[in-house]
């Protein structure tokens, strides 16, 4: 539907007796109308006419019906042509949903880390990358059982370390030497190689998330995946955390597969 002007001959017509001083200054009352339509719509949670709006909120009809219009071509609500009726768009929830600050957003995360954290009986935590070289735990879940691990947040890693450092190397796209020059400046709780390393950084790659088998911390197992940016890069890790040993091969994969699927609805949360 192409974009419609409110006519600013029917903002004089009715000027008279729309504009009035507010505590804040002077109310628009053509603004203050289109307010009132949206939290009409937003509180009916259903699809309404034209004529139906602007009885209700006493709204003249020709001015209703242009507010209307200008906030369909604003993608603030949707209109269906074949009902003729309006609702609430996603323009809305959107505009709404960028007022929420990151902070805000990573508490919403904490209800699917819950989930998962009671499923394999493992902590599950948040990192997100800072800077070029660091990544730091954002948010922590720790497993409901008596014997559990807890990571308060604030850690602070090496971007490349563990089992989120994995996923890192191929976002960063080094090759071989620049990965082998980077892994030596890291100080591992046991000993690997770089070619084990870089073995699990193809594996990574390939099947979307990665383990860390006690080489971050000495008993410690950790799996992670991805949450990827709009962009497509990787802004956030969710990890599970373990005692070595509490989950065999099969245990590790679905918990790895359960991971990425976290990781791409968290990707909807966060962004």
């Amino acid at each position: 539907m192409p974009p419609e002007t409110i006519d600013a001959t029917e903002i004089e017509d009715d000027s008279a007796g729309q504009a009035r001083r507010a505590a804040g200054g002077v109310t628009v009352k053509p603004v203050a109308n289109a307010i009132r339509i949206l939290r009409y719509l937003a509180q009916t949670a259903a699809p309404e006419r034209a004529a139906d709006i602007a009885r209700h909120l006493s709204i003249n009809p020709s001015t209703c019906f242009n507010i209307l219009r200008t906030l369909v071509a604003e993608d603030v609500i949707d209109f269906n042509p074949l009902s003729k009726m309006y609702s609430v768009g996603l323009g809305l929830a959107k505009l709404v949903d960028q007022l929420m600050t990151q902070g805000q957003r990573i508490e919403l995360a904490r209800p699917a880390m819950e989930v998962l954290a009671a499923r394999f009986q493992v902590t599950v935590t948040l990192w997100r990358r800072m800077g070029i070289d660091r990544i730091v735990l954002v948010s922590s879940v720790a497993s409901p059982t008596a014997l559990r691990i807890d990571m308060p947040a604030g850690q602070r890693l090496p971007l490349l370390m563990g089992a989120s450092g994995r996923l890192f190397v191929g976002q960063l796209g080094l090759n071989e030497d620049e990965a082998r020059a980077e892994f030596e400046q890291i100080r591992w709780s046991r000993p690997i190689s770089f070619e084990t390393y870089w073995r699990e950084v193809g594996r990574a790659k390939r099947r979307g998330w990665a383990v860390d088998d006690g080489y971050f911390a000495n008993g410690i197992l950790a799996i992670a995946a991805p949450v990827r940016d709009p962009a497509g890069a990787i802004a956030f890790t969710i990890s599970a955390v373990m005692i070595r040993g509490q989950h065999d091969d099969a245990g590790i994969d679905a918990i790895g597969e359960a991971l990425s699927t976290a990781a791409a609805d968290l990707t909807r949360t966060l962004f």
